[in-house]
């Protein structure tokens, strides 16, 4: 099954494939940018995103430990808007630097 969605300025692209009972396989593809704000000097930024997405989806509750990387769906309903949004603010929680920052070779330390 095809799908396509956006959130602010990247889209998803992808198709939702049955891999088990249970279990459906995302495979798709992020393109675009967003805002951040630089952790160090706090300057506004764009990140331009061109990222694979390949997740596992299931509709029942895993108990296991070797995949965490399941996501679950128990309603029966894939909200791949819900999973756009996620993966944005996983990047958004990270360290961000701009590219100056990035770039200047000083390392970083508050005394207190």
């Amino acid at each position: 099954m095809p799908i396509e969605t956006s959130f602010e300025s990247v889209t998803l692209i992808g198709t939702l494939k049955k891999s088990g009972y249970h279990k459906v396989f995302l495979d798709g593809h992020m393109t675009g940018s967003f805002e951040l704000n630089c952790d160090r000097c706090g300057k506004t930024y764009d990140l331009s995103i061109d990222n694979a997405l390949n997740l596992k989806l299931s509709d029942i509750i895993s108990d296991s430990k070797d995949d965490l990387d399941i996501i679950e769906f128990l309603n029966g309903e894939i909200d791949v808007d819900y999973i756009l949004e996620s993966e944005i603010n996983t990047l958004r929680s990270e360290y961000n630097y701009c590219e100056k920052c990035n770039n200047d070779g000083v390392e970083f330390e508050v005394e207190y």
